[in-house]
């Protein structure tokens, strides 16, 4: 247990008022938590401080202290910003201080983002650059500067239209300083602060902190959103340090309109760089509301990213071509929103005179309907690039489906259909993906002449990432039916366990003998036959069912594996929690 953090987590309160409901991550500092304001009967996050070891108490508890304090002074004073995560008190329980923040619900920060789909389209980095700089351009007003922008420390969350990104929020102000008030800087002498990769070369080399330094590290930050790493990337801490100070930036291969921008913001000389004015006209150009009956936010079509993932050589699977890694979009693939969601339009009406719905590329001669089971084969090497011919599968199992139609968008023209049905399936397949170890969406968008054919709707697929689903998805799983693979199951699902090698889906409400809970996974090494004698401990140490609200004393972590997670290479574990005597649960379970 580590000094000084708390002596419990779940069902902690604390000053009285927040009830801990369970963990949802941590940082340099100490460890974020959900938890249940009492008194306003509302959730918040609150920030725990935790010193890691005794020496560490002893040696930096005031310095701990106080840039917790300070953190929550200088967001406390940008609290009205649209675009910085709101700090409502500071408080002190046992003798260390908690910040209590705004709990943004469904939020995901830029990095996880872009290691769980890929890198933005360049228009929707600048979007998100933006908001970032205006926060930025607030705190600098009032002497504040941040000292530490990087993909984790940005927030994405759902606005209020629903749009599953559209609220950006800049986090995490605990090593900003504000030298215009001669406040302490609370770190050690002999510490560089900041996140090496992202340290402007002046604050590497012992410069004092300026808005330039923010910029700079905003810079390396849209150059991850839009390549997939940083400019700076390197295998150890001083090698980075060591490339920022010395090299130039690794080119940047995807950027398109926003690379100038990018390179701009990266200059060594803080004097070369844009002002923050001038980078926000710059990031605004490609920003831009087109005129049109459909006005909306438009990316630069020639600057769209290849979305990559490392790719891995394809393998035979049912006659078709298959990979184990992705790299998402290609020619005939466009991304809007930077979500991860694609779709295609290809192809030319049917020489008879009867237009395919989706176009000669895709190949289906009907419109798809809810439910639809199928098969995808890609056109080149690789998964998620170019478009996709697709096949239904009426079994749903025969063949072992790539994915399932899961919801429709319907729309008032084809050009509607274009311009906003790939943004408007990812919105309506979030939730469904988010229960699930590994999915992607896919919007197949009809063309103009199958506009009508497609029954004048988008038909939003979600597909297996790395490879098949192998079987239904969702509500379309009928209770009683046995898992043909973990690909399948859901967080919350209740299951039925009928031998080591045989669960079903049942139905909540009723007994049921484990809950899934997540998901984990396990290192490329670990063998199937290796993964099913480690599971349980590696669910336990990353997906604690005490996190969930469970009692340790009474249950414990399970864990299903099977062979498709290893075959496509993901060595994704479901993780579970049950009975330590093995009796049933209830329906009224945490």
């Amino acid at each position: 247990m580590p000094s000084g953090s708390s002596t419990s987590g779940v069902g902690r309160v604390i000053a009285g008022r927040y009830l801990l409901l369970h963990r949802l991550g941590g940082g340099g500092m100490g460890h974020v938590w959900l938890a249940h304001d009492q008194r306003l009967v509302c959730e918040v996050a609150l920030k725990e401080i935790v010193f890691r070891d005794p020496a560490e108490a002893d040696h930096e508890r005031e310095a701990r202290v106080a840039r917790a304090r300070a953190e929550a002074r200088h967001a406390a004073g940008l609290r009205d910003h649209p675009h910085v995560a709101t700090v409502h008190d500071v408080l002190e329980h046992e003798g260390l201080p908690w910040i209590v923040m705004e709990y943004v619900a469904g939020a995901v920060d830029l990095r996880d983002l872009v290691e769980q789909r890929g890198p933005l389209a360049p228009a929707e980095c600048a979007r998100i650059g933006l908001a970032v700089l205006d926060a930025l351009t607030a705190g600098h007003q009032r002497g504040v500067l941040h000292r530490d922008v990087k993909p984790a420390n940005i927030l994405l969350a759902p606005d209020r239209t629903g749009a599953p990104y559209g609220r950006v929020l800049l986090t995490d102000y605990g090593i900003s300083v504000q030298p215009s008030t001669g406040e302490t800087r609370w770190t050690m002498a002999s510490a560089l602060v900041g996140t090496s990769g992202y340290l402007a070369p002046e604050r590497a080399t012992g410069g004092a902190p300026t808005p330039a330094a923010d910029l700079f590290s905003l810079g390396c930050t849209l150059y991850f959103g839009v390549e997939g790493q940083g400019p700076f990337a390197r295998a150890s801490h001083l090698a980075e340090l060591t490339a920022v100070v010395a090299e130039e930036p690794r080119p940047a291969l995807r950027a398109g309109a926003l690379g100038p921008v990018v390179h701009a913001l990266l200059a060594k000389d803080p004097a070369a760089r844009p002002s923050a004015a001038e980078a926000e006209a710059a990031l605004s150009r490609i920003v831009v509301p087109q005129a049109g009956a459909y006005s909306r936010t438009q990316t630069d079509l020639g600057s769209q990213p290849q979305w990559a993932a490392p790719p891995a050589a394809p393998g035979p699977r049912h006659a078709r071509r298959r990979v184990l890694h992705s790299a998402l979009a290609g020619l005939l693939g466009l991304a809007l929103a930077g979500g991860g969601v694609w779709y295609a339009v290809a192809g030319q009406d049917d020489e008879e005179g009867s237009p395919r719905p989706y176009g000669e590329g895709v190949g289906l001669a009907r419109a798809l309907e809810g439910g639809d089971c199928v098969l995808a084969d890609w056109p080149g090497a690789a998964a998620f690039q170019g478009t996709p011919r697709l096949t239904v599968d009426p079994s749903c199992a025969d063949q072992a489906p790539d994915g399932q139609v899961m919801a429709f968008v319907k729309a008032a023209s084809a050009e509607q259909a274009r311009a906003e049905g790939a943004a408007r399936c990812e919105e309506r397949t979030q939730e469904l993906r988010g229960r699930l170890a590994d999915v992607r969406a896919f919007a197949v968008v009809p063309t103009e002449a199958g506009f009508e054919a497609a029954g004048r709707r988008t038909a939003c697929l979600v597909l297996g990432a790395h490879g098949p689903v192998y079987g239904p998805l969702g509500g379309y799983r009928e209770p009683g039916t046995a898992f043909a693979d973990t690909a399948t199951m859901q967080r919350r699902d209740c299951v039925d366990v009928r031998s080591n090698r045989e669960a079903r889906l049942v139905s909540c409400a009723g007994a049921y003998d484990e809950q899934v809970l997540g998901f984990t996974r396990l290192g490329e090494d670990v063998t199937l036959t290796e993964a099913r004698t480690e599971s349980d401990a590696a669910c336990a140490r990353e997906v604690p069912p005490r996190d969930f609200g469970f009692d340790p004393s009474v249950y414990t972590a399970g864990s299903w594996t099977s062979q498709g997670p290893w075959k496509s290479g993901t060595h994704f574990v479901v993780c579970t929690v049950r009975k330590q005597n093995g009796g049933t649960m209830e329906g009224d379970e945490p």
